[in-house]
């Protein structure tokens, strides 16, 4: 069995981008999207107009939680031969049933990916804004111009809250 990474995740985080579980070069490096190939941090850094896949791991998390973003993955372990998520077998989900208590301002869940956004219902039922957003990996061809459209999209707006302190989600 795999295991996966913890957490990006505090008090403050108002959006979670869930992925579906790490890939070997992330699970090797101990770092989320780790692949150099993956476009996770490149997408993130034109939605923020920060130069994130430029920055040290550390770093990376730390402009994640100042722009209230969590990020996570679905599963908490699995078997699983290379990278795909169709070669995904035997998966365990992660527990989120505690983010309600200890991400309190938790608005948005963002999947990054289909197989990831096969939560999306159950997160929607405990009233969360649900996206499924196309996958951040090398194996998805979709243009990057057209992933980042899509991806502005959904996490502009993230961790906007008027100044009485209530966002479209009344948690901010």
């Amino acid at each position: 069995m795999l295991h996966g990474l913890p957490p990006i995740l505090d008090a403050g985080v108002r959006v979670l981008i869930l992925g579906s579980f790490p890939s070997p070069a992330s699970l090797a490096a101990q770092r989320y999207y780790g692949h150099r190939q993956n476009q996770f941090w490149r997408l993130l850094g034109a939605v923020f107009d920060e130069p994130l896949a430029e920055l040290e791991y550390a770093e990376r998390q730390r402009s994640l939680l100042r722009h209230h973003l969590g990020v996570w993955d679905v599963y908490r372990r699995c078997r699983r031969q290379g990278a795909l998520d169709a070669a995904i077998r035997s998966p365990e989900t992660n527990d989120f049933s505690r983010l309600q208590i200890e991400v309190p301002r938790l608005q948005r869940v963002c999947f990054n990916g289909q197989t990831a956004g096969k939560l999306a219902g159950w997160f929607a039922q405990q009233g969360y804004e649900t996206h499924i957003l196309p996958s951040s990996s090398p194996a998805h061809t979709l243009a990057f111009a057209s992933k980042l459209e899509r991806w502005q999209a959904a996490l502009a707006p993230a961790g906007s809250c008027s100044a009485e302190g209530e966002g479209p989600a009344g948690r901010c």
